[in-house]
């Protein structure tokens, strides 16, 4: 089967804005409503280094979409469609792709999106997958790093950590996991989910934001340098997910490695201890934690009970880096 075949058997079905005119033409066409601007983001995943080549492609499909809509949620955007890049290896590229496309169609009727474009090609490998998102805010009502001030409280979404145990599980690291636990961790690492429900709710009153790709501390101290403020982190007020505790509490991982693991896809915000009664009343289907505050200073300081913990790569908060 050719491309154009593949286009039109298994990624036009997909292209259900009339502004993708149906993967028919160059490129697609879409038009901002009166006082909405756009938000953009990208994201690569490359086979060996994001995902695991046993994976299954429908996951691939589903964390590829979701680790961009789980950008649009940092900076509290509508998600509205995206463009996909896929680069394949010939040899059961349809069967492949066929199970790839079932992951976007499930994702696209969850969270209401469409494929408006793309390209394929051909590659002796590994696979690489390329997806960009395009969501929506209220004009100028973009979430920022930029903006936490000292005294601003520190908040983070549901749980820290499961990524990367995640990870280690699909690897074979945690071989005495117990089964409900490994399969619930390789969820969070394979099928993540996007807190945009959340980043809708705090515009207007969190002073910045992200989500936590690269690991809590390492986020932290991104949120601290585009702020120029110190990010202060009570290791202890960190949620961990009732399966993360078990492994911590059997020796097999560390509040290290959980802190600065990535791959946890939450939200990291900070918002003005006068707005805290608002962040009580959330409405997100996801709990909220405090743990910590933005002081005077600058970078990310994690401690646990009063001392501070370190990280074993170089750069704050040692947290994930390609290069």
């Amino acid at each position: 089967m050719g491309e154009f075949e593949l286009i039109h058997e298994l990624f036009a079905p997909l292209a259900t804005d009339p502004g993708a005119l149906g993967l028919t033409d160059d490129a697609s066409v879409f038009s901002l409503p009166k006082g909405v601007e756009a938000v953009i983001t990208k994201d690569v995943m490359v086979e060996g280094v994001h995902f695991l080549p046993e994976t299954d492609p429908a996951r691939v499909a589903q964390k590829l979409l979701r680790v961009n809509l789980s950008d649009l949620a940092a900076m509290g955007a509508d998600p509205k469609g995206y463009w996909l890049g896929v680069q394949l290896r010939k040899e059961g590229a349809h069967d492949w792709l066929a199970t790839f496309v079932e992951g976007l169609k499930a994702d696209q009727a969850t969270f209401g999106v469409s494929l408006m474009g793309g390209d394929t090609v051909a590659t002796p490998g590994p696979i690489a997958l390329s997806l960009t998102a395009l969501g929506t805010v209220p004009m100028g009502a973009a979430l920022k790093r930029s903006g936490a001030r000292p005294g601003d409280k520190i908040y983070v979404s549901g749980a820290i950590g499961d990524g990367v145990l995640g990870l280690r599980a699909a690897k074979g690291d945690l071989p005495d996991l117990d089964g409900v636990d490994r399969n619930y961790l390789l969820g969070r690492l394979e099928c993540p989910t996007p807190r945009l429900a959340l980043g809708r709710a705090l515009r207007g009153f969190a002073s910045a934001a992200i989500d936590i790709s690269d690991g809590l501390a390492a986020d932290g101290a991104h949120v601290a340098e585009a702020s120029s403020a110190c990010l202060m982190i009570e290791a202890e007020a960190v949620p961990l997910s009732d399966a993360a505790r078990r492994v911590l509490a059997k020796g097999l991982t560390t509040l290290e490695e959980l802190l600065s693991g990535g791959d946890d896809y939450e939200l990291l915000f900070t918002a003005p201890v006068a707005r805290a009664g608002e962040v009580e009343k959330l409405t997100a289907d996801v709990p909220v934690t405090a743990i910590g505050e933005v002081t005077a200073g600058a970078g990310v300081r994690v401690s646990r009970n009063g001392a501070p913990l370190s990280f074993p790569k170089g750069r704050a908060g040692g947290g994930f880096s390609h290069f």
